[in-house]
């Protein structure tokens, strides 16, 4: 006589491991896979750092003391950038820039002199405007002051900054005048002359390091 069998609820429940079937992937699916996720970055990636946004890191004190050396930041290129597109050194199209810039935005721009190099200053002169220094005011010329605007620059500058005398520089129709906050240890139009519009990069967007100096402009 055999005696009966019992079985657990759970030895029950439990399905036939000849039943199972696994899903796994072979090397070349996983290729494949790694592939399609690449191909997908590159879509989402490419068009935002080409089109949209960019980070530089601050290099020099010439923005001291609203941008130190070694500070993140993240420019607003969408709109302000020249972008040639092309595919194997054959161009495609090219987006043009549409937006304006204002006065006293920082942007970043490539050198006229080293177009390898970006630097950091802000807007004082705008397209057409005359741009002059005298006792350390700037003074702006200009349809709407025909005789003369002396710039507020108390935002960003203290009192005691100074700014050497320049002549007044009248700006073509597509170029901008540019200072550094930091005026005695500035590089900027005083030397460089006015900058064109299509060497300018974008506009400063963010701060986002340090984390404890994060700002949005």
């Amino acid at each position: 006589m055999s005696s009966p069998h019992l079985s657990s609820r759970e030895d029950q429940e439990r399905p036939d491991a000849s039943s199972i079937s696994e899903e796994s992937l072979s090397g070349g699916q996983f290729f494949f896979e790694m592939v399609k996720v690449f191909a997908l970055a590159a879509v989402i990636i490419i068009p935002i750092r080409v089109f949209l946004f960019q980070p530089f890191f601050v290099q020099g004190s010439s923005m001291v003391p609203n941008f130190h050396d070694g500070e993140y930041l993240v420019v607003n290129e969408f709109g302000y950038k020249k972008t040639e597109v092309g595919v194997g050194g054959q161009p495609l199209f090219t987006v043009v820039p549409f937006r304006d810039l204002k006065r006293q935005e920082s942007i970043v721009f490539r050198s006229p002199e080293k177009p390898g190099q970006y630097l950091i200053k802000r807007v004082i002169g705008l397209p057409g405007e005359t741009v002059s220094i005298r006792q350390s005011k700037v003074t702006i010329v200009n349809d709407a002051f025909p005789r003369g605007m002396v710039l507020d620059e108390s935002e960003y500058l203290a009192r005691s900054v100074t700014t050497t005398d320049m002549k007044p520089l009248t700006l073509g129709p597509d170029e901008y005048f540019v200072l550094g906050d930091n005026r005695t240890q500035s590089y900027d139009s005083r030397m460089l002359g006015p900058i064109p519009r299509d060497f300018i990069i974008g506009r400063v967007l963010f701060r986002a390091w340090p984390v404890g100096k994060a700002k949005w402009y």
